[in-house]
């Protein structure tokens, strides 16, 4: 039922295919007598030969089509169809008669929507007449798409470049801690966001003594190991910046909770009390803490609530090392004047 006679055609079956890979022949009673190669992969599950037209497909346009002769008034005239079960993209044709007159030829194409439909059905160029400009605009989405795919990959390596510049510009290389820069970034966040949190200045004892006796090789270790210290007493949330040699700040944030904070001070100080062993010698050093949170101000302002907790480290320093102080305002004065005249 799928081969052409010579009274059908004047083309081969085979040379029918391949110049009109989306055609239909449509008998006198309206059955779908031959359908092209490319026209049945768009209906894989159902099968089109034998089958009414008008079961198959609904005519969009013109609306008035629902019969063979009504089909037989258009000849040499452009339609648009789609398949009846709704799968499938719009399709667009021209209707001619056979030779002889007696069945109807549909020579269809997807128009516009040939881009949708060649990613859905997996489409080739040897779905598609060899003349059919389609091919051509398929060789051009095929480059633009490889183009696209190599600026996308070259975008994605771009960032991740931008990225690790950004973390190492932020990092510590000694510690693998935050740096100054990175503690500003993040307390301006902070602050335009409304959150509330603490500062906790720590400032190590007896480290230069360290360098000192053991050598830098040794100060090094002890920052590292330091560094580990107050990572693992401090949350994910909190930032823990290396702001100098042996200074370091801490961002608790969420939390101005005074007792909580003098626990985790404490938690602190006491693993820091802990020799660190270097090449077999034991490092002594300890942490003094300056504390203050963002509940003891009415206006916020980081310079002042850096330098209070800097006061507040002197403090600790003044108390005999190895401890925790909270900033008070009260005395806030009296320490600034000391550790201005010290």
């Amino acid at each position: 039922m799928n081969a052409l006679t010579p009274e059908r055609s004047l083309l081969g079956a085979a040379t029918l295919d391949r110049l009109m890979p989306m055609h239909l022949v449509i008998d006198v009673d309206g059955r779908i007598q031959r359908a092209g190669p490319t026209l049945l992969k768009l209906q894989p599950d159902n099968v089109l030969i034998g089958r009414a037209f008008f079961d198959a497909f609904s005519v969009t346009k013109p609306r008035n089509i629902g019969d063979f002769a009504a089909l037989q008034a258009y000849t040499g005239t452009r339609v648009q169809l789609s398949f009846r079960d709704r799968s499938g993209a719009e399709l667009k044709g021209v209707i001619m008669p056979m030779a002889g007159g007696k069945e109807l030829i549909l020579n269809l194409s997807f128009g516009i929507s040939v881009f949708e439909a060649v990613r859905e059905y997996k489409l080739t160029a040897g779905d598609f007449a060899p003349t059919d400009l389609t091919i051509e605009m398929l060789y051009l989405v095929e480059a633009k798409t490889a183009v696209l795919e190599e600026f996308r990959e070259l975008n994605q390596r771009l960032q991740g470049a931008k990225i690790a510049a950004e973390e190492q510009a932020f990092t510590d290389t000694l510690t693998g801690l935050k740096n100054r820069r990175a503690m500003d970034h993040v307390l301006s966040r902070l602050v335009t966001a409304g959150t509330g949190f603490s500062l906790m200045h720590l400032d190590l004892d007896f480290f230069k003594d360290v360098n000192d006796t053991l050598g830098h090789a040794a100060g090094d270790h002890v920052l590292q190991a330091v560094a580990r210290v107050l990572v693992d007493e401090t949350r994910a949330e909190d930032t823990v910046a290396r702001v100098g040699g042996d200074e370091f700040v801490l961002i608790i944030n969420r939390m101005t909770d005074e007792s909580r904070l003098v626990s985790t001070a404490r938690r602190i100080i006491s693993k820091l009390e802990i020799p660190i062993s270097f090449n077999g010698a034991p490092c002594k050093i300890s942490g003094s803490i300056g504390i203050t949170t963002t509940d003891s101000y009415d206006v916020l302002d980081l310079d002042r609530m850096l330098a209070d907790a800097d006061t507040a480290l002197y403090a600790s320093k003044h108390k005999g090392r190895a401890c925790h102080t909270v900033f008070d305002p009260n005395v806030h004065a009296r320490l600034a004047a000391t550790s201005a005249t010290g």
